[in-house]
């Protein structure tokens, strides 16, 4: 058994920590605590790059239990988007069982303070980047993400979006003081003295329901919103991806142990082929928040029926980039190339519909018709994935037989720009590999544009010709508006085009990328600086990570008593 940690020793360990976060919440500016680079870890307890893959080996076909209360039965059936049958069994739970043992966890910790809160979830967290490496290895082999993305948006991004929740969280619940002596005058008479007690009470259980493509990155900013403002947390993860939602669970209860609290705070509640496990969980009355990542038919069956719950939720969108003019033509491509072929376009952030005047476009290497950008965009997508192994690396393989079968049927719906092709991964035979899919469209046909105006998810994009800039501004709203986005791009040299894009934009409430030619790409968002989603159109009710995200996950409660 692990040696006792106290709550003091971690404040002295992580209150730097959470300060700097603090600040960088504030300042916006660039900082992470979680290393990036693979060759960062193997020192001070962490995991180096072959003791993780031994981890995640070690992992395979077995079983890990969590000693959870309420064990009624084992789950397994997890396939590797490699090709690999991971095997590992899960404990199934009994609701009612496991949610009063949770329930009764929460006295304890929401009298801990949100100091104390803060400090527990730094030390997952610290506990999690430790075995970085072999949480890439189970991200990859759930998501169907290449490793060094595995490693870099599973590993220290997710963290840092983890930490990040656990400093607004802070912020918000120390804005009022623990306690306020309050004197009101009366005059000639004595005043009027009162002692007031104000204490942060959570909401209740917290469920999690994690998404199949980042079950780490979706995840940990709602996981660790509710858990750092006292809510005790069960995690139901996507069937295809348990392990890494999982091994989490297994951390935070060994720490949540060793610092006197009861493990039973964090829980996991995986489920049976079929079972439907969220919809049973999200309307039970001890649930009374639910975080959600997916598909906008159960994010809108959340909201409409989990009624008890406060429900944040992260659905599909139309993410568009309207393209006007560059002054610098191959950046642009190059950049947007890189956008559309990341991680095979699975990410709620890749672009789908690029709007192009059919006129053509203005940039340094001279005008550029609708054909020729068309053309040369395709061309720097096939430049970039010619290498085979370098496709690999940026494509990783199709998260599951739903994406491979909607960009097959994509290829009939107009002209094929791109031809999306099958790629060999020699490692892993049994990977489904697809390279992107550019499909012409015309904007202004009603058939293309019920194309063009539903999400297809995966490595599929759309090149719609619009009659004008104008015309492209104003489909950007109505796609806004009426289907969400969760990023919005656009490339102009004019000023005032730049200006019409940007009022669209927050009127309709949108994250904008304007002119990305370099190293930053529309779909990638950093902690404690980006904003991913805005809670202000239909794609997402919630922003990762702002005040309002965790601000409701508490409520203060006010004891006063005659002085």
């Amino acid at each position: 058994m692990a040696a006792a940690v106290t709550a003091q020793q971690l404040i002295e360990k992580h209150r730097p920590t959470l300060d700097q976060a603090l600040e960088t919440i504030r300042t916006r500016a660039f900082w992470s605590p979680h290393p990036e680079h693979p060759k960062a870890y193997g020192e001070n307890g962490s995991l180096d790059a072959a003791a993780g893959k031994a981890a995640f080996d070690a992992i395979v076909s077995t079983r890990l239990d969590l000693d959870q209360p309420g064990t009624d039965g084992w789950v397994s059936g997890e396939t590797s988007p490699y090709g690999i049958e991971l095997g590992v069994e899960y404990p199934h739970a009994d609701p009612d069982v496991l949610l009063p043992a949770m329930r009764a966890a929460l006295p304890a910790w929401r009298d801990a303070g949100a100091e104390t809160r803060a400090v527990v979830c730094l030390e997952i967290l610290s506990r999690i980047s430790a075995r970085t490496h072999e949480f890439a290895h189970a991200v990859m082999h759930t998501s169907g993400q290449a490793f060094m993305m595995a490693f870099q948006a599973g590993g220290p991004h997710a963290q840092d979006r983890g930490l990040e929740a656990v400093a607004y969280a802070y912020v918000e619940q120390t804005r009022t003081p623990d306690s306020a002596d309050w004197s009101k005058p009366q005059g000639k008479r004595d005043p009027l003295n009162l002692r007031k007690q104000f204490t942060p009470v959570p909401r209740g259980i917290a469920l999690l329901v994690g998404c199949n493509t980042f079950p780490t990155w979706n995840g940990y900013p709602g996981l660790f919103a509710s858990l750092a403002t006292g809510n005790p947390v069960l995690v139901k993860p996507h069937p295809r991806a348990v392990l890494p939602l999982a091994l989490t669970v297994q951390v935070a209860r060994e720490v949540l142990a060793e610092t006197g609290f009861d493990p039973n705070l964090m829980a996991l509640a995986a489920e049976q082929p079929g079972e439907g496990l969220a919809k049973t969980l999200a309307v039970r009355p001890e649930v009374r928040i639910i975080d959600y990542t997916g598909s906008t038919s159960f994010g809108d069956w959340l909201e409409s029926n989990a009624r008890q719950a406060q429900v944040y939720t992260e659905k599909a969108g139309v993410n568009t980039v309207v393209i006007e003019s560059t002054g610098d033509y191959k950046g642009m491509l190059s950049n947007l190339a890189f956008s559309l072929s990341l991680y095979s376009g699975q990410m709620c952030t890749t672009p789908q519909n690029l709007l192009i005047p059919r006129d053509g476009i203005t940039t340094d290497q001279g005008p550029k018709s609708y054909d020729e950008v068309v053309t040369d965009l395709a061309g720097a997508v096939d430049a970039l994935l010619r290498d085979d192994a370098r496709a690999n690396a940026l494509l990783g393989a199709l998260v599951n037989p739903d994406v491979k079968t909607r960009l097959e049927a994509a290829a009939g719906h107009g002209e094929v720009a791109l031809a999306s092709r099958e790629i060999n991964n020699p490692e892993f035979p049994g990977a489904v590999v697809r390279s992107p899919l550019m499909v012409k469209l015309d904007g202004t046909k009603p058939d293309s544009e019920s194309v063009f105006l539903d999400e297809c998810f995966g490595p599929v994009s759309f090149a719609v010709a619009v009659e004008s800039p104008a015309d492209a501004v104003e489909l950007l709203r109505r796609t806004v508006r009426d289907k969400g986005a969760m990023t919005v791009g656009a490339y102009s040299t004019s000023q005032e085009f730049e200006h019409q894009v940007e009022e669209v934009c927050l009127e309709e409430c949108a994250q904008l990328s304007l002119n990305l030619t370099g190293g930053v790409y529309v779909n990638q968002t950093a902690a404690f600086s980006d904003f991913h989603g805005s809670g202000g159109n239909p794609a997402a009710n919630a922003a990762l990570c702002d005040g309002a995200f965790v601000a409701n996950r508490f409520r203060v409660v006010e004891v006063r008593r005659e002085a």
